[in-house]
């Protein structure tokens, strides 16, 4: 039995599923130049500034957005099925930034209203992903694929209202602390004595759906000067409220749009800035104390998928990321990320799809140096599904 996406849950008898693709990328890049580990994926905050990365001009071919994975529905006697989900990819993120490293996208179950695995989190609206081949995708949209519980206590033909309990994890930005007298030597590092917390409620009807999602979560730090003394630690509140829609127009056209706007929610985001940052207090010119600030961020973005007929599709939008940098964030400190982009896809077959796409996109820091590329990118993509 096929398996049909995210209906998979209302199957009415036992299925299972291989499915993946393999995807070519040849990058093409005609000005500015993105960190060297991140050449395959067009992300503003990894633009340099000043030939910071060295000449324009840098080509690559990636096969790092191919993937693998196995999706199912078992039948429990008496009781609900269970369905269950695992897939990879080849981006390696962190240490293994720029390599083919397997990565682990989904990992979960569900049954009844009970999920536990890693998935989208709840504060994520992923069915507004612009239908671009880029690997990345817009910078000013929540993207994150968290580990949690979630609990969906309210689900019907047209709505849903779901919560969860995530894992947390804060990017710490040190800022200049080692500028401060005393603190020449700090160690800095995240303090997650809590999981974050996610709730998401969802509309749909034969127009679209608009999706209301929100966080609220502990942002830790600890430091201190020497191994030989305690830690000392504090921690500010995040949280967030995303509103996002997919509306759909005639045929399959569809107009995507996402506003996202909090503090210390930036490792929610697709892309671009710190969740908690020191600011200080000036007095005489000179800085008198320092406290933390869970860092403001605005996402915007809008994108408008359309079909010319049932072989040829484009996509074209824009999107940001706006920082509040605080006043003890480094100079370098990114501070407003900008993506646009526009392509023409091709589809001879339901397996095959041959794309090219453009792309343009800005990185400003928080000293106001800033710097943009250019970017072309040719795909070549082979789906495949396998039923059990």
């Amino acid at each position: 039995m096929a398996l049909a996406g995210s209906n998979l849950a209302y199957a009415a008898e036992p299925a299972a599923e291989i499915y993946g693709f393999a995807m070519a990328d040849l990058i093409q890049d005609f000005n500015g130049r993105l960190a060297p580990e991140w050449d395959s994926a067009f992300r503003p905050s990894r633009i340099g500034i000043d030939g910071q990365f060295g000449d324009d001009g840098q080509s690559t071919v990636s096969v790092k957005q191919s993937r693998l994975g196995i999706r199912g529905l078992l039948s429990i006697p008496d009781a609900q099925p269970l369905s269950y989900k695992v897939e990879f990819d080849l981006y390696g993120t962190g240490d293994d930034a720029g390599k083919t490293t397997p990565r682990l996208r989904h990992f979960f179950g569900e049954w009844g209203s009970l999920l536990a695995g890693q998935t989208d989190t709840l504060f994520m609206d992923g069915d507004v992903f612009p239908n671009t081949i880029d690997a990345w995708g817009p910078t000013g949209m929540v993207f994150y694929r968290n580990a949690q519980l979630r609990w969906t206590p309210l689900r019907t033909e047209h709505s849903h209202f779901a919560l969860a309990l995530e894992r947390p994890s804060d990017d710490i930005d040190p800022g200049n602390l080692r500028l401060f007298p005393g603190l020449e030597g700090v160690e800095v590092q995240d303090d997650e004595k809590l999981p974050d917390f996610t709730a998401q409620f969802r509309y749909s009807s034969d127009w679209g759906h608009v999706q209301l999602g929100g966080i609220l979560r502990r942002v830790g730090f600890e430091l201190r000067q020497s191994s030989s003394e305690p830690w000392v630690s504090g921690s500010e509140t995040g949280w967030g409220i995303n509103l996002s829609s997919a509306i759909a127009l005639d045929g399959n056209n569809r107009l995507l749009l996402q506003a996202v706007y909090g503090e210390g929610i930036a490792s929610y985001m697709n892309d671009g800035g710190m969740d908690l940052a020191p600011s200080a207090r000036f007095e005489a010119g000179a800085v008198s104390s320092l406290d933390s600030t869970a860092v403001p961020l605005l996402g915007i973005m809008a994108y408008y998928d359309h079909w010319w007929n049932p072989r040829w599709s484009s996509s074209i939008g824009y999107s940001f990321t706006r920082v509040d940098n605080t006043n003890f964030q480094a100079p370098d400190a990114f501070s407003k990320g900008e993506y646009a982009s526009l392509n023409l896809l091709h589809y001879p077959n339901q397996r095959v799809m041959l794309g090219a796409e453009l792309m343009w996109g800005q990185r400003e820091n928080n000293d106001g140096g800033s710097d943009d590329a250019f970017r072309f990118q040719f795909s070549v993509k082979y789906s495949f599904g396998i039923n059990l």
